[in-house]
């Protein structure tokens, strides 16, 4: 079981590369801690800026320190920076078009009991309607460090959100599989039905593809880790080999995921699909896996609403 989770990844990373790059700089908003950036700010005093709780201001200065050439990564809770910070996002980052990369960390509802204040469950939906910023959940370690190493040579703002535990590995190693933005990753093929998914719902689908291997259903798995901008190829092309697509996420019903791709099929190739994710409502508190447990972001969930697709 892995024991390392992805915060902690990003921070070794950035730690790597950062012997050789002097512009790599790291932003934190009273979080070192909770972002494990403690190490990379012990090692590297100089590419290290600790604002305090202050998130509007964290993303102006990492959109200044961009105009002077730097690399910064802001990373700070994603309840907050995608929600207090939306301003500064919007103008000093996507409209400016600065190089800044936004790591929201503790996203979704990984703060659990924690409840509504805490859980990050519109963040997808505020960061990929505004124009110029990309939107990125990795699926796992793995990803995670192809994901980084890829973002440190993009030029360009990006929105990533990442979990605060570790997750259960959807790749084998970092090695396995490539990270290019944009592009999704068809995870395991199946000519039945897809399910798309995001960030830690990747392992969900995973698994949702063996019940349903076991079903007698052959089931396509897709790793969309870049939400926008989105792999439309990717989610047109499942519409047509498969005829049924289900979405699955760690966010709103509304806005994320399952409407990037309700979207693109709505005007291209209208298929019958299912959206899961947290209902409209104060997502209740408690253990993610419970949160999960309760929306059906659960393989026996997504399942279920295959064979009903399916009309089996």
């Amino acid at each position: 079981m892995n024991k390392i989770p992805n915060r902690q990844v990003i921070c070794e990373t950035l730690a790597e590369l950062a012997r050789d790059d002097r512009d790599i700089m790291v932003l934190a908003s009273d979080s070192r801690g909770s972002a494990a950036m403690a190490p990379f700010a012990k090692e590297f005093p100089d590419q290290f800026v600790e604002v305090g709780i202050a998130e509007q201001n964290i993303v102006g200065i990492s959109a200044g320190l961009a105009h002077s050439g730097k690399k910064p990564f802001v990373t700070s809770p994603a309840c907050f920076l995608s929600m207090r910070s939306i301003e500064q996002i919007k103008v000093d980052v996507a409209y400016s078009g600065t190089n800044v990369k936004l790591v929201g960390i503790s996203g979704g509802v990984s703060y659990g009991a924690l409840g509504m204040s805490h859980h990050s469950v519109q963040d997808i939906a505020v960061a990929r309607a505004i124009p110029g910023l990309a939107v990125v959940l990795p699926a796992d370690r793995h990803e995670t460090k192809r994901m980084t190493e890829a973002l440190v040579k993009h030029e360009g703002g990006v929105y990533v959100r990442i979990g605060r535990n570790p997750v259960e590995d959807s790749y084998e190693s970092a090695e396995d599989g490539e990270f290019v933005l944009g592009k999704a990753v068809t995870m395991r093929d199946g000519s039945d039905v897809t399910i798309v998914a995001a960030g830690e719902t990747v392992r969900v689908a995973l698994d949702a593809h063996e019940a349903l291997k076991a079903a007698g259903v052959s089931s396509r798995v897709i790793n969309m880790h870049t939400i926008k901008p989105l792999d439309e190829e990717a989610v047109l092309r499942a519409a047509r080999e498969t005829g049924h697509v289900i979405t699955v996420e760690e966010h709103s019903i509304h806005g994320g995921l399952g409407a990037a791709v309700a979207e693109v099929l709505v005007q291209r190739h209208p298929v019958p699909m299912r959206i899961v994710g947290i209902a409209d409502e104060p997502a209740i508190a408690g253990k993610t896996s419970e949160v999960f447990e309760h929306y059906g972001i659960s393989a026996d969930n997504l399942k279920r609403l295959a064979l009903e697709l399916l009309g089996r």
